[in-house]
């Protein structure tokens, strides 16, 4: 059973060496800070605007990030997705699990509308992640966001709460 919690400043340092291990799972799809500063910086910005949640496996060690970014309120009440694993806990289905729990505040208890995810095309693990939730592909943007220095494109994957009601927690697809 996971546990997903909000993340702040205070988590910096048990975050940066869980991203320092894992590094190679995420470059070249993202390039998280590397100081402790810079994380305390990160963590630290308004809930108004990003929320970010630690999921932690059973042991308690944290398993994944999922954060819920620029958050729009309003008449469009959306706001954009961006998680990443951790090492040793990459494809143990700790990451559905969480984005799942985390999906369930977005539209309950944040009273958002819709979630985007926009994703590299050649990133397939983390297009079968937000697929396997119940996300449809909207389309592709070009140069969409400067990852590591160059702009990449980005394929838009979108779900809104009607949809997530429809489907239900796990999507309407098996854990897996």
């Amino acid at each position: 059973m996971i546990c997903i919690g909000l993340l702040g400043p205070e988590d910096a340092p048990e975050l940066l060496r869980a991203i320092e291990g894992s590094r190679g799972l995420h470059e070249p799809w993202i390039y998280l800070p590397s100081t402790e500063q810079a994380l305390r910086e990160d963590l630290g910005r308004p809930a108004e605007m990003r929320l970010g949640y630690g999921i932690r496996e059973p042991g308690g060690r944290l398993a994944g990030v999922v954060n819920i970014n620029s958050i729009i309120r309003g008449p469009f009440q959306n706001a954009f997705l961006g998680y990443y694993a951790l090492s040793p806990f990459a494809g143990l289905g700790y990451m559905r699990a969480g984005m799942a729990a985390v999906l369930e505040r977005a539209f309950g208890e944040h009273g958002l509308h819709r979630v985007e995810a926009n994703i590299q095309p050649e990133n397939l693990r983390s297009a079968r992640l937000v697929l396997s939730l119940g996300f449809r592909l909207e389309g592709r943007s070009p140069r969409y966001l400067q990852v590591g220095g160059r702009w990449r494109d980005h394929d838009r994957y979108a779900l809104t709460a009607e949809e997530w009601a429809g489907a239900g927690p796990d999507g309407g697809q098996p854990d897996g």
